[in-house]
């Protein structure tokens, strides 16, 4: 398997007018959550897909699973 399952780039117009990068306001906390996670060393870390198998379906990038988890948490 070459890479990670991975959404649309946030550069990337698409459905809407503008690109999604520019609707996040510079000070919105998704900004550290996305640096933070970014800077992890997820294999070292423990995360078992972050080295991606032969066979089979590539998984989600373990990275953006933390970045949801962390903004489900911190929103409720």
């Amino acid at each position: 398997m070459s890479e990670h399952v991975n959404g649309t780039d946030r550069d990337q117009t698409v459905l809407f007018p503008d690109t999604i990068e520019k609707y996040v306001d510079r000070e919105n906390p998704v900004r550290f959550i996305d640096a933070f996670v970014d800077s992890l060393n997820m294999e070292k870390l423990g995360f078992k897909h972050s080295v991606l198998a032969d066979t089979g379906r590539p998984s989600y990038n373990p990275s953006d699973m933390l970045k949801l988890t962390f903004m489900a948490t911190s929103t409720r």
